[in-house]
Formats: structure tokens, C-alpha cells, sequence
């Protein structure tokens, strides 16, 4: 008799939590599935009802760090804000979420931070996702003449190599204490203005706080 659903995904939720229990303890170092299976008080047999391989359950373990940030960014892409308040919401709003992940527990965020460098090819799927999600804005920011005329890939290139401090986990450990949501809005400001005509004709004052 197949397990129920919601039996599968209460194991999962389990082992995922005890996943951060055996970071936070120990680091990044490399965790095994018989160990995982002994503090969680089951068998391995028993744990690979719950992930069919390691492989499995780092998918499982990204999927849930990224989880909220993607939330934010289909919630930004779809909304209705205007397309500078847009851009500046799709990082700021992710910004503010890391930067609480970080100053809740620096050394749990900092371990999770090396057991992504471990596992990239895992992570490159949710970063793919992001520049997904960005051209969306970048698009729909040259339909009302932005950015000149730069390509939509080259927009996003440019884009992300002056605003990856706010989006990237490591930038926190190293600068977090120079970066802000001020600082960034005028990143924002200066990405129209630098790169594409006619933002300054356009603009308006004040710009409203898209975070929360």
C-alpha cells in the first residue's frame, strides 16, 4: 500500500529540518544519508522512501532556501508597480529577506553558503530562474523605451553585474553592513538614467518603499 501524500511530505519536511539541525552543528561538511537517517531516528532504507537519492534531497534542501525568494519574484514580475519601482522591488525585497536569514543566525547562513559553492550545479537552476524572471522587467521596461539600444541579454548582464551585491548570499558575509535600500534605489535610479534615454522626463518623486 503507497504511503499517504501527506505522510511523504511530513517525512520530508522532517529531514529537511534536520538537514539545517546537522549545519548548524557541524558546518558545511559534506553530510552522508546513513548519517542524516541516524539523527533522524530511521533506518536508511526508510529514509530513501522519503528521497530517492542524495541528489534528491540537496534539490529538496535548494528548493527550500530559495523558496521565498521566488515567491517575490513572481509576486513583483506580475504586479502592476511602475517598471522603475518593479526592478527596484524584484532585488530590494529579496535583499531584505537574506539580510534577516543572515543577522538571524550569520554562522548557519554562512554554512549554507558553502554547501551551495559545494553543490553549484544545484543552485544554477534557481539562478537561471532569476535572470528569467529579471528580462521579464527588462522587456517590459524597453516597451515603454528604456535602455537604449541594448539587447535584452545585455541590459540583463549589465544589470546584474551592478546590482549582484544585494542579490548574492556571500556579498552579505563580506559588505552587508555598506549595503541598504537606499543605497540600492539609487543603484536603481542610475541604471535608467545610465543606460537608456528619456528616465529623467519620466521619473517621479518621491519613489514609494516597495519592501516589507
Amino acid at each position: 500500500m503507497a504511503r499517504p501524500q501527506t505522510d511523504i511530505d511530513a517525512g520530508r519536511e522532517l529531514l529537511l529540518n534536520q538537514v539545517e539541525e546537522l549545519v548548524r552543528k557541524r558546518g558545511s561538511a559534506d553530510i552522508a544519508m546513513n548519517e542524516l537517517a541516524a539523527a533522524a531516528g530511521m533506518s536508511p532504507s526508510n529514509l530513501y522512501r522519503f528521497f530517492e537519492s542524495k541528489e534528491a534531497l540537496l534539490e529538496a534542501v535548494a528548493e527550500k532556501w530559495f523558496a521565498d525568494k521566488i515567491a517575490i519574484m513572481e509576486e513583483v514580475t506580475a504586479s502592476d508597480l511602475p517598471v522603475r519601482d518593479k526592478l527596484f522591488a524584484f532585488f530590494a525585497r529579496r535583499f531584505v529577506v537574506l539580510n534577516a536569514r543572515f543577522n538571524a543566525d550569520p554562522e548557519l547562513f554562512k554554512s549554507y553558503c558553502e554547501l551551495g559553492e559545494q553543490y553549484i550545479e544545484v543552485i544554477r537552476g534557481y539562478v537561471d530562474l532569476g535572470d528569467h524572471y529579471l528580462a521579464m522587467i527588462i522587456a517590459e521596461a524597453m516597451d515603454e523605451g528604456y535602455f537604449g539600444e541594448l539587447s535584452i541579454d545585455e541590459a540583463l548582464s549589465l544589470i546584474n553585474q551592478m546590482v549582484s551585491p544585494y542579490c548574492m548570499p556571500d556579498a552579505l558575509i563580506h559588505i552587508g553592513p555598506k549595503l541598504s535600500e537606499a543605497k540600492l534605489s539609487q543603484i536603481i535610479d542610475t541604471i535608467f538614467i545610465g543606460l537608456g534615454h528619456g528616465y529623467e522626463a519620466k521619473a517621479q518623486t518621491p519613489h514609494i518603499k516597495i519592501v516589507s
